[in-house]
């Protein structure tokens, strides 16, 4: 459970934003958050990505004893707030999450495939789903070999 929660924080701690123009003056920049769709897409990839998850024999039993509905708000609302949202999120660090876990490389980078998954089916553009994978780096340190 904590893994998960750690993935897609680690997605999208580090996203940037993107700007537009109209008529020759720049706009406001929209958030990650905005971009991807606001609460009901980021819930819908979540939910989505939950089932890759409990379907991925790789590390489904990682998430045996998880109360998947707790599991699920809170990655929305980690999600939410660290793409510039509304949501707050009230979970551990990822440090403190997985210290003791001794997660692998080969899970970390399962859980991002099942992600990867999410994202493509739900036809995220390239921008934002680069935006989100390319900060999963900068959190592996906290979540994986603790």
């Amino acid at each position: 459970m904590r893994t998960v929660v750690a993935v897609l924080a680690a997605a999208v701690l580090m996203a940037g934003c993107s700007s537009s123009m109209d008529s020759g003056k720049p706009m406001a920049q929209a958030s990650l958050y905005e971009r991807l769709g606001g609460k009901p897409a980021i819930t819908a990839v979540v939910d989505d990505f939950i089932g890759n998850v409990a379907g991925d024999t790789r590390i489904n039993k990682r998430f045996a004893n998880a109360d998947i509905p707790k599991l699920k708000s809170r990655l929305v609302d980690q999600i939410c707030e660290a793409t510039g949202g509304p949501c707050k999120y009230t979970g551990a660090s990822m440090r403190d999450a997985h210290t003791g876990m001794k997660i692998t490389d080969a899970e970390f980078n399962a859980l991002v495939e099942d992600l990867v998954k999410s994202l493509d089916k739900f036809k995220v553009p390239a921008k934002e789903k680069n935006e989100l994978l390319g900060a999963l780096g900068g959190m592996k340190g906290d979540i994986v070999g603790r």
